[in-house]
């Protein structure tokens, strides 16, 4: 989470998330330590229920090249080509021919 969107640190909301994990959902124990780490940071309950419901949420994955379109420009697709094609002359079976197209 970036500093901007939430005062509390994401270790200490990690450590809140424990702590309210090993209590019963309807202890009152609960509801002071919400209001404990709201008061320690300076902002209010409501503030640390939903960073704390952020931390959970779950986040789409991207690929490694989000954001980068998958055909390859000319220039590299040619520069691929060249090499390709320089492997093929280059490279001889057991019999002294060339790779072939296939």
């Amino acid at each position: 989470m970036s500093s901007r969107r939430s005062a509390i640190p994401s270790d200490s909301l990690l450590q809140l998330r424990q702590r309210l994990d090993r209590l019963p959902p309807k202890s009152p124990e609960r509801a002071n330590q919400i209001a404990a780490t709201a008061q320690l940071y300076g902002i209010s309950v409501t503030t640390v229920y939903r960073a704390l419901h952020l931390v959970l949420k779950p986040r789409t994955a991207h690929r490694s090249d989000h954001g980068q379109p998958r055909i390859l420009p000319p220039s590299e697709l040619e520069h691929y080509c060249e090499l390709i094609a320089a492997l093929k002359l280059r490279t001889t079976n057991k019999s002294g021919r060339h790779l072939s197209t296939g």
